[in-house]
């Protein structure tokens, strides 16, 4: 039961990013230019996507439990360290430069479009190097935590 909502969930977000616009690069792209061709429709993409998200918390969170689930699986590192600082950094150009996000980049494959085709196999080999990495042990920097 818990897959078959999985997979419900999935969809619902996969048809609000096509229906969005976010699947689109080019759309996305315009978006980041805010010296050239701005398109701020996505502003509002992000603005709805936040209200929803803060009233679902809202919600969520007056449940003893998740609805199925035993309890909530809540991180406990709060650290800003070298590893999330790169990660979000490495993200942040990605996006810029691909115009996508991974979401929205599985919803446009198939699209396949050329720009798809060689964002999604590049995303997925960062995530493999990344974790290979992340296995190894990433060096920390003095006073930073892992």
């Amino acid at each position: 039961m818990r897959m078959i909502w999985g997979f419900l969930s999935g969809l619902v977000f996969g048809l609000g990013l096509v229906i969005s616009g976010m699947s689109d690069p080019a759309k996305v792209l315009n978006f980041l230019d805010v010296a050239g061709s701005w398109d701020p429709s996505l502003a509002f993409v992000m603005g709805g996507a936040t209200v929803t998200t803060y009233l679902g918390y809202r919600l969520a969170w007056r449940r003893p439990a998740p609805a199925l689930g035993t309890s909530f699986d809540i991180p406990t590192n709060r650290s800003i360290d070298r590893p999330l600082l790169t990660g979000a950094a490495l993200f942040g150009m990605g996006w810029g430069i691909g115009g996508f996000c991974p979401g929205p980049a599985f919803t446009a494959l198939p699209l396949l479009a050329p720009g798809t085709l060689v964002f999604l196999p590049a995303m997925l080999a960062g995530l493999w190097i990344g974790a290979r990495i992340k296995a190894r042990g990433f060096p920390v920097l003095k006073g930073a935590s892992a």
